[in-house]
């Protein structure tokens, strides 16, 4: 089973995880979630999140979300990614990760382009307008 670690500006990871556990009516294994501090030492980051994929990896790999590209939790993830063991996407939303953790008994790829579906999928413009037809 994928492995899935939660790299984000606190407290949004451990958020995420709540969530999970309230869609999903349990706490999800081998999930968790690493919540960036301000000012939190980058170095320091990087070995929480080295040691956290080394506990989530059963061989399967480990997919590492972050938030947002460019900030400090998805600058640590640069150099965690190694192809076909660890993967990293950023943008996370609640769509992706439930995705995410539906498919993540297939193959890491898989879960990656499941998850970016779901992401995709996931923002849509809700509208309750009432329609009137014009005859």
């Amino acid at each position: 089973m994928v492995g899935i670690l939660l790299l984000t500006h606190a407290p949004l990871g451990q958020a995420f995880i709540a969530a999970c556990a309230h869609v999903f009516r349990a706490p999800t294994e081998r999930f968790e979630a690493i919540d960036v501090l301000p000012d939190q030492d980058l170095g320091e980051v990087q070995a929480l999140a080295k040691a956290a994929i080394k506990r989530l990896d059963d061989g399967n790999g480990v997919l590492v979300i972050t938030d947002i590209k460019g900030g400090t939790p998805s600058n640590c993830c640069n150099k965690l990614a190694d192809a076909g063991r660890v993967e990293v996407i950023a943008g996370i939303s609640l769509p992706m990760l439930l995705r995410a953790i539906t498919y993540r008994r297939d193959a890491l790829d898989v879960v990656v382009e499941m998850a970016l579906a779901g992401a995709q999928n996931g923002a849509v413009r809700v509208d309750n307008r009432i329609r009137i037809a014009h005859n």
